[in-house]
């Protein structure tokens, strides 16, 4: 897979790209995860990127031809444009699972007070992380990556990914490690028994419980 994301804030991505699991797809070649400064591509001799909005109003707004120029040099018939924008669609596990079998993603990570609206004809899908407003879309982007890149056949245990949090749209189970009893807490009898189907149905009922108490909409989701 190949992601290209495109920010004026490529600073901000060092710590995403070179720890924990994404740094270790990135070393296996599983993703090229590419930063681009769209600022670079602005023929204006001063470097803007942005311009007050017409009608007035507060902030400034991204113009097109910066963001269209880079879109051209990078897009292929294998690409999916993505915009982050409050008004996209909520980004859930399924959408993860999804973007996964593509081939490559760009995203165009916003910033002040929006994008040009005419933007929007050369994008392919929009998506928001949540019903609240963030300065730009570079979190939410490395949001979506790393929700995405952990799939990766490779990136991770395939055993992790059967049993986490949404899998069958329940939360995940409780988990403990040693020591057995902490502070007079004690791990359930259940899980040190040895009796591995007592253990999966145990998880499975807390896994229901759970998700009752805390997202019962993800049960009426199942249920759909």
């Amino acid at each position: 897979m190949k992601i290209d994301i495109l920010t004026l804030f490529p600073s901000m991505f060092t710590g995403f790209l070179n720890e924990s699991i994404i740094k270790r797809a990135i070393d296996k070649g599983l993703v090229t995860v590419n930063i681009h400064n769209f600022r670079d591509y602005t023929n204006d001799p001063h470097g803007k990127v942005d311009d007050t909005p017409y009608g007035g109003g507060a902030g400034m707004v991204l113009t097109c031809q910066p963001i269209f120029d880079c879109i051209e040099k990078l897009k292929t018939k294998d690409s999916l444009v993505i915009m982050l924008t409050p008004d996209g669609e909520v980004f859930k596990e399924k959408m993860a699972y999804e973007l996964k079998n593509k081939k490559h993603l760009i995203f165009i990570c916003g910033h002040y007070e929006g994008f040009d609206e005419r933007i929007k004809t050369i994008c392919d899908k929009f998506i928001s992380i949540g019903d609240f407003v963030l300065t730009g879309g570079e979190l939410p982007s490395m949001v979506i990556s790393d929700a995405i890149i952990r799939l990766l056949d490779g990136a991770i245990d395939k055993e992790s990914l059967e049993s986490e949090s949404f899998t069958n749209n329940l939360l995940d189970y409780p988990t403990y490690t040693k020591p057995r009893v902490y502070k007079g807490m004690e791990v359930p009898e259940v899980l040190v028994n040895g009796n591995h189907q007592k253990i999966e149905e145990y998880r499975l009922k807390e896994q229901i419980k759970k998700t009752k108490a805390l997202r019962p909409d993800l049960l009426e989701d199942k249920d759909d």
